[in-house]
């Protein structure tokens, strides 16, 4: 089974930082693997290590992304390869423009049986790369994932919905999308670490893809600002929900909220 596994990398949320105008700096922030990203690896990993087969890892973004450290730290949780289509065209670009970039590579990798993205990216969680490939494709293309088992020529899978679990044939090749908690993504080993540095890796630019259209923003980023902090009002209201709406409507409206 050749498993392509779609990772997003982002700059770290825990170092961006936030100056007094409210704007934000990715200046000094690390680049790493999104939360959501790393369960897609492991499960990708695990259907093969059950199968046969190779993981192919795939990454699109700008140059940041080009980095050693990312590269092993993506190697060493189990993929064969590291593809990474990195272009500056790419900085801040939407969902089709990704999708796009994408599923060019995945075609030029040859045949390819399934391919796994996270749930969603982990700086804005639009939730639409993995349907979007998908359709690119015209392949069986599902979200939410929790569970994967290979039968045959086909998966069944299960799909977490609001208030109900699905159990689905998939035949395959297929695309999906997997939830957080469809396994528990490994902590690299060192011999696996030291093996990652030997694992094949190939830089493209978007250029490099042939695409049939321009890559170009659909969507244009106007300014992205931090929120307003606001200091508690530590107001503690009492009494059942009718008397305690009340006295919030009341509240509020004093306070010239409403």
């Amino acid at each position: 089974m050749n498993v392509v596994v779609c990772v997003k990398l982002t700059p770290d949320a825990n170092d961006i930082e936030v100056r007094p105008d409210g704007s934000i700096s990715l200046a000094r922030a690390e680049w790493i693997i999104g939360g959501f990203d790393l369960q897609a690896i492991e499960a990708g990993v695990q259907l093969v290590e059950a199968q046969g087969g190779k993981v192919t890892a795939l990454s699109a973004g700008p140059l940041p992304i080009s980095n050693s450290k990312l590269k092993k730290d993506i190697l060493s949780r189990g993929p064969d390869e590291l593809v990474m289509v990195v272009d500056d065209a790419l900085q801040d670009a939407d969902t089709y423009t990704t999708a796009q970039v994408l599923a060019q590579a995945i075609r030029e990798l040859g045949q390819v049986d399934l391919v796994l993205c996270g749930e969603g990216s982990a700086d804005l969680y639009f939730q639409q790369v993995g349907l979007q490939v998908g359709e690119m494709f015209g392949l069986p293309t599902l979200n939410f994932i929790s569970k994967i088992d290979v039968e045959g020529d086909h998966l069944v899978v299960e799909r977490n919905l609001e208030e109900e679990i699905e159990v689905l044939e998939v035949p395959l090749p297929a695309v999906l999308s997997v939830t957080t908690d469809i396994t528990q993504a490994r902590l690299p080993k060192m011999t696996e670490i030291l093996k990652a540095s030997k694992k094949p890796v190939t830089e493209r630019a978007v250029a490099d893809l042939g695409l049939p259209e321009e890559v170009r923003p659909r969507v244009e980023k106007i300014s992205t600002r931090a929120p307003h902090r606001w200091q508690r009002k530590q107001v503690m209201i009492p009494g059942s929900p009718d008397e305690a709406v009340q006295l919030l409507a009341g509240y509020l409206n004093k306070e010239g909220i409403l």
